[in-house]
């Protein structure tokens, strides 16, 4: 989904969704979210939103609250607060039924600083020892799935990394907290940083997915899968500061 587009979604760490918004006015948005989901006004089923105000060009003079609201659970949404609202509109959200919410409830806050502690005394100087052995870093935890996936099962790697030998049908959905790779057809839904790792990637062998997501930033294919990595070894990342999903075929060797 392009970085320009009217609205975002992304995870949160209170297993609400939050919308990001770069529009206002529920026709731009309503027309982005069809674009964005063919038409699938049960995509969501049933989510908790947050409207994030952050990325909005210019503060409008008034915002259809009413208008926000039937948009969202037109596709099955359900509105429960704002995020970086601009004060004057703050008393009409409130009266929407929305919660205003701080950064640490949409786990955007910073970690507290701590002070740095006292320093100790030195101790005296010991006789100098052989260095210890550096430990080594635990392997990431893989999850391998050797059979194809048939229409309607789905797999969740927890944690883990996601390597796929048989393929995906169409109708099968995986998700991993890490990677997704599948060294056969990739057809349904691949969910990779389910948790929000923005370094997650999905590559495959056969490119033809229904939708492929990076820690919440998605894209379907219901108009069809562009020519130039349709069945192709492709690999779908985040790049760039504004976590743009990129996908792009593989050279050939």
């Amino acid at each position: 989904m392009s970085a320009s587009a009217p609205v975002q979604f992304r995870n949160t760490t209170l297993g609400a969704t939050v919308a990001t918004l770069q529009a206002a006015e529920p026709p731009a948005l309503a027309d982005a979210l069809h674009k964005m989901l063919g038409g699938m006004p049960d995509f969501f089923n049933g989510e908790a939103v947050i409207l994030d105000f952050s990325a909005l060009p210019e503060v409008p003079p008034s915002i259809d609250w009413a208008g926000l609201n039937s948009l969202m659970r037109r596709y099955r949404l359900q509105p429960i607060g704002v995020f970086n609202l601009p004060p004057e509109h703050e008393e009409g959200a409130r009266r929407a039924g929305l919660a205003q919410l701080d950064a640490a409830a949409t786990g955007n806050a910073r970690p507290a600083e701590r002070p740095a502690p006292a320093r100790a005394p030195e101790p005296p100087a010991a006789a100098p020892q052989a260095p210890a052995a550096s430990p080594q870093p635990a392997a990431p935890a893989t999850m391998f799935i050797d059979r194809p996936l048939r229409s309607g099962q789905q797999v969740y790697a927890r944690g883990a990394d996601l390597v796929l030998v048989g393929g995906v049908s169409p109708g099968a959905e995986v998700i991993a907290d890490g990677s997704i790779h599948c060294y056969g057809p990739l057809r349904g839904r691949a969910i990779a940083g389910a948790q929000g790792d923005n370094r997650a990637r999905i590559i495959t062998s056969n490119f033809g997915p229904e939708l492929v997501s990076i820690a919440g930033v998605f894209r379907t294919f219901e108009r069809g899968i562009p020519e130039t990595i349709a069945g192709r070894a492709t690999q779908v990342r985040l790049s760039g500061a504004e976590n743009t999903l990129n996908i792009e075929a593989l050279p050939s060797f």
